[in-house]
């Protein structure tokens, strides 16, 4: 089986998610052991970050959106990988580890700079426009965008941010939604 050989430090929540994506990915791969995330292991990444790619893959809950925006905060050059909820559920459990090799190396090879220097062109009344703020359907519709741009799963705030910090256009949004609806 080959093996996903990845160049820099993967930051997972805890040792069952390490030890699964360890199975198929080479690559450094730091625990935060839960949302209470160590100045130790936050100085480490920092350092880090100045060599080498940090990429966060946490649970598609809020404790892993609270990682996130931890580490997002410290190293503002993280790259994002993102599972969709409905992959990483195994009985009443929800995680990275639930989750399934083709899942993480889809979510790995879709990473998302939550952060960007170039200008987002996309707007809330762009958002309005295109049903994916404002209405009855408007979740369900961003749920769609979210997973055809591997965005990982957000509410209104968060997609117009992931949006613009891919650069992706509106013209892209519609021709997913023409797609899919």
């Amino acid at each position: 089986m080959k093996r996903l050989v990845l160049p820099g430090i993967l930051v997972v929540e805890g040792k069952t998610d390490s030890d699964f994506i360890g199975r198929f990915v080479d690559c450094e791969i730091v625990t935060t052991n839960g949302s209470a995330v160590s100045r130790e292991t936050l100085d480490y990444l920092k350092e880090a970050s100045k060599k080498k790619s940090v990429i966060v893959l946490t649970d598609p809950d809020y404790p892993g959106s609270r990682i996130r925006n931890v580490v997002s905060e410290a190293i503002p050059t993280a790259l994002h990988a993102f599972i969709p909820r409905e992959k990483a559920v195994k009985g009443k459990k929800l995680g990275v580890a639930e989750s399934d090799e083709e899942t993480i190396l889809t979510a790995l090879s879709n990473l998302i700079p939550v952060s960007s220097s170039k200008p987002g062109t996309i707007s809330n009344s762009d958002l309005f426009e295109l049903g994916l703020l404002g209405n009855g359907g408007a979740s369900a519709r961003r749920e769609v965008v979210s997973r055809e741009l591997h965005l990982g799963h957000v509410n209104g705030k968060g997609i117009l941010k992931r949006l613009n910090a891919l650069g992706i256009t509106k013209k892209e949004i519609e021709d997913v939604l023409k797609r899919v609806f």
